[in-house]
């Protein structure tokens, strides 16, 4: 009886003991909840919220399916903050303006930077009822001092027939944050930097600077290059691959205290369109996670000096190209010397076969013969059937079309041609269509292909684009 009784009690406190263990945890897992919920609160209220919806033009260019276009305006000030109902950010100087334009597969990034001493067409008084044709040519950056987002949006949506899907404005003060939260970030000058505008001061070579340091050096103009707005971009854009290989480098993620500082900065700083906040940053943020560094492009508009004043420069013929090859969805960056893909290193494995796939190829170039070197390069992988077609229309780079259902099989597709777009059509059926364009490189092995004989050399190449476009990728060393 005394042995039951012991025995009992044993299992009464073995009971007890998990209980106690499952209500820890129970208690740890609301307590890590709550504390996400309560950071997600605080970020979501350190962003200003401004509607634009009302100021924006009824002759928009039609919002794509799948790519979307983030306009990020670096401001020196953040006026309209008060309260959420604003109508625009006015008063403020767009010292920086880009485009990011995320492919609809998210396979490339493209971040272009518009010079703000653009001269271009701008709704008069940042009216937008005015046609197109009666608008005065202005410095690009008066839209937005003018009318403040909307007034920018109506400019470039115009000029260039690119739809903007969001836009935010980054205050420079929260910049320095950003940069201290990394621990600094790396950058490289050629000469030494002596900027009393700027507050900065650095000898030639390599520097790992602090936010306000930073700060200075994005803002140098006077005293480094040829003092004009174009320099001062190429110093940027040089310096917005280095924070991309610093975040990559350091595993930011994987880092909390550094990642909530990050983001405190980040949200602080920002005024947005009601409809981008954390939770649409992070599914932005999650869908191009796969997107190798090397993907990630940096582009300025094509310009040359305005007639009118040697200090002011004009869009040149090659912005067409690159406005016409965002609205399509083509990568600008060109591939690898070595005629490989470099794919990211997280990229999810091919699962569809070459063989169970039907390819249709078609030639966009009007040279003869690229459409039947292509197939021949995927037949001798295993794609069959693959068939020929050729096209009057003129494109530039590789676009691959597939149906619905079909994304696997023209990823598949898409892994024989370096940087390369995927697309959408609900008018295709289960065969995936491979546009071949200006600049288009070869045919490159898949790595699920089958059979061992190997691609046969090419004969023909693509004709180079009309117009070529300048780009830099944020694998790029900060010196180069």
């Amino acid at each position: 009886m005394a042995e039951a009784s012991r025995t009992a009690r044993a299992a009464a406190q073995r009971r007890g003991g998990r209980r106690r263990i499952i209500a820890a945890v129970v208690a740890g897992v609301l307590v890590v909840a709550s504390a996400a919920g309560v950071v997600w609160w605080w970020l979501e209220g350190n962003i200003t919220r401004v509607d634009v919806s009302g100021d924006l033009s009824d002759e928009r260019p039609s919002e794509p399916e799948g790519p979307l276009n983030i306009l990020l305006i670096g401001s020196d000030t953040r006026e309209g903050q008060g309260t959420s109902d604003e109508g625009s950010v006015t008063g403020a100087r767009s010292d920086t303006t880009l485009i990011a334009h995320l492919s609809g597969d998210r396979r490339h990034v493209t971040v272009v930077s518009i010079p703000r001493d653009s001269m271009v067409p701008v709704p008069p008084d940042c009216d937008a009822t005015v046609p197109t044709d009666q608008w005065p040519v202005q410095q690009f950056n008066t839209a937005y001092s003018l009318g403040g987002p909307a007034c920018l949006i109506n400019t470039i949506e115009a000029d260039t027939g690119i739809f903007v899907n969001h836009f935010a404005v980054v205050d420079f003060t929260g910049f320095k944050g950003m940069v201290d939260a990394l621990g600094g970030v790396p950058v490289c000058t050629n000469v030494a930097i002596d900027d009393p505008k700027a507050h900065l001061t650095l000898p030639a070579g390599r520097h790992v600077l602090d936010g306000e340091q930073a700060l200075g050096y994005v803002r140098v103009r006077y005293t480094e290059g040829d003092g004009s707005d174009l320099g001062r971009i190429e110093r940027q854009q040089a310096f917005l691959s280095s924070i991309v290989q610093e975040a990559t480098r350091t595993s930011l993620l994987l880092r909390p205290d550094r990642l909530l500082s990050f983001l405190d900065a980040a949200t602080k700083s920002l005024t947005t369109d009601e409809d981008l906040g954390i939770g649409e940053m992070r599914d932005i943020a999650s869908s191009v996670k796969d997107t190798g560094i090397e993907n990630i492009a940096f582009v300025t508009v094509p310009t040359e000096t305005y007639p009118q004043d040697p200090n002011r420069v004009q869009w040149t013929a090659a912005a067409d190209t690159l406005w016409q090859a965002l609205a399509a969805d083509e990568p600008l960056t060109e591939p690898t010397a070595s005629g490989s893909p470099t794919p990211s290193a997280t990229a999810s494995p091919l699962t569809v076969s070459p063989a169970d796939i039907s390819v249709v190829v078609v030639n966009a170039t009007g040279t003869d013969g690229l459409a039947a070197q292509v197939a021949e390069a995927l037949q001798v992988q295993g794609f069959t059937p693959v068939t020929t077609e050729s096209s009057a229309d003129r494109s530039s780079g590789v676009v691959v079309t597939h149906g619905p259902g079909q994304e696997e099989a023209a990823r598949t597709v898409a892994a024989a041609f370096p940087r390369s777009t995927t697309k959408e059509d609900a008018a295709l059926g289960e065969a995936v269509r491979v546009t071949v364009g200006a600049g288009a490189a070869a045919v490159v092995e898949v790595p699920n292909r089958l059979g061992s004989d190997p691609i046969p050399s090419p004969t023909v190449t693509a004709p180079a684009p009309t117009s070529t476009i300048e780009a830099r990728t944020a694998d790029e060393d900060i010196c180069s």
